[in-house]
């Protein structure tokens, strides 16, 4: 079968690859094996997935589930190609998942699948936003979500609501101290998730219920927000500012300023200025 896997970020626990297949109709499956536990969301393309939970036809918006170390083939009877998002995690990962949600008893997969459903439909855009921008820290919230709302979906505990704690609102508040205080600084939700002594998922589920996003969306309005006050009050070079308010690089700071702002920083910046100003600017 024709494959193209490419790893987009990699880290203890989990990885997540984007697989392009270009099988043909009527080409011979083979048999592959899961190295670790799979969750694979389909945007593109249908196929039809066996594995030892049953057979299942893989759609677009629809989860693919996968137990480590069993055997699975992937087959195109009736269309050629598709597109996936295949998220991997070990035991480990996942038994930190499953504590956190009511319902949750072991490591493994019942079901060949998750049929594509619309409580999905934001979390998988969210998927292929962070598979296009290739930012690990927003893969990293975006694989212990997708994992989070697998086990939920799967247990029936969709509806219940995160409970909250006195100690995770200060665990909660301690992390927004920090990336208020080093918001430049690479801050991953492993680290947060390390200093709070908790699981990352129960931390992540935790910040959400609470302030109403993840850490990482959190950490980059704050540097969104720092970087547009300085394009206001001072003259200081772009680029200066997107590095020194912790962004690797200056196109980066510039997609994702537009995005939020709805214009380009040196936009931003001309918007504040007097006309006087800007007649003086270019003359």
């Amino acid at each position: 079968m024709s494959q193209q896997v490419r790893i987009l970020a990699k880290k203890a626990g989990w990885s997540v690859g984007d697989i392009v297949c270009t099988a043909t109709v009527g080409e011979r499956p083979f048999e592959e094996e899961h190295g670790s536990f799979c969750i694979a969301a389909v945007t593109r393309g249908t196929f039809r997935y066996r594995s030892r939970q049953g057979t299942a036809v893989m759609t677009p918006g629809a989860l693919l589930l996968g137990n480590a170390k069993t055997c699975f083939e992937c087959g195109h009877e009736h269309s050629s190609g598709d597109h996936c998002l295949s998220f991997q995690f070990s035991s480990e990962m996942l038994e930190g998942v499953l504590a956190d949600v009511p319902g949750g008893k072991h490591v493994e997969f019942d079901a060949p699948n998750l049929p594509a459903r619309p409580e999905l439909v934001a979390l998988l855009a969210d998927a292929e936003v962070a598979r296009s921008e290739g930012d690990a820290d927003e893969l990293e919230e975006v694989a212990l979500r997708l994992a989070g709302a697998t086990v939920t979906m799967l247990t029936g505990s969709l509806t219940r609501p995160a409970k909250i704690s006195q100690r995770d609102e200060k665990r909660v508040s301690e992390a927004i101290r920090l990336i208020e205080a080093k918001g430049e600084e690479q801050l991953s939700l492993s680290e947060l998730a390390d200093r709070a002594a908790t699981s990352p998922y129960h931390f992540l589920r935790s910040f959400r219920a609470i302030v109403g996003m993840t850490p990482y969306q959190f950490l980059l309005r704050t540097r969104l927000h720092r970087a547009a006050v300085r394009l206001r009050v001072t003259g200081d070079a772009v680029s200066e500012i997107a590095l020194e308010a912790g962004f690797g690089d200056l196109s980066t700071f510039n997609r994702r300023f537009r995005k939020v702002m709805g214009r380009t920083p040196t936009g931003y910046r001309l918007s504040s200025q007097p006309v006087s100003e800007l007649r003086r600017l270019f003359v």
